[in-house]
């Protein structure tokens, strides 16, 4: 999984690559991975979908959120694209200029598939942890399971796993709630 770079990654590198793979840096190596599969797509989409109205527009929730797809985060070095992101604009009142964000989110979600979930476990959850993001949920389209997960001191506590169609109600996003059963193709 990777393509093999010599130097420490640079952001060049990232243009550098073909269209149907995705690249982050992490720990100044060019990580690479395709794009993600219809499975994986859609649970990211329908996640999206359940938080935006109510977080992200304040559409039968409190509002109060920027919630993106595929956001580009740039910080310390570190260049990664989660499937999910959230930020409170109390603390980012207006979306940066740049094509990338340089404030860690409050939230996010990476959706697991074979190709990214040792990835997205074994380095992107430290990684998060280190920034300071709040809450992490991992959602699994082939288990069918969401892993919530809150930073306590840099360190992850799994507050939550879910499966199935269990109904999702849990912080940040704790005002609503929604079936998991949505996020999956049948």
């Amino acid at each position: 999984m990777g393509l093999a770079v010599r130097h420490p990654a640079r952001y060049e590198d990232l243009f550098a690559l073909p269209e149907h793979l995705v690249g982050e840096i992490l720990n100044g190596r060019l990580i690479t991975h395709p794009r993600p599969a219809p499975k994986h797509a859609l649970a990211y989409s329908n996640l999206g979908d359940e938080l935006v109205g109510p977080f992200h527009k304040g559409r039968g929730g409190p509002g109060g959120w920027w919630i993106l797809d595929e956001p580009e985060i740039h910080l310390g070095g570190d260049i990664v694209v989660p499937d999910l992101a959230g930020w409170r604009r109390e603390r980012l009142p207006r979306l940066p200029q740049t094509a990338w964000f340089e404030l860690a989110p409050d939230w996010l979600a990476e959706i697991l598939s074979p190709a990214t979930a040792r990835l997205d476990r074994s380095e992107k959850l430290p990684l998060y942890a280190r920034w300071g993001v709040g809450h992490v949920w991992l959602v699994d389209p082939e288990l069918r399971t969401l892993e919530a997960y809150e930073n306590q001191d840099g360190r992850w506590v799994l507050i939550a796993t879910l499966k199935e169609d269990d109904r999702v109600q849990l912080p940040p996003f704790d005002a609503v709630s929604f079936s998991l059963a949505g996020l999956w193709a049948d």
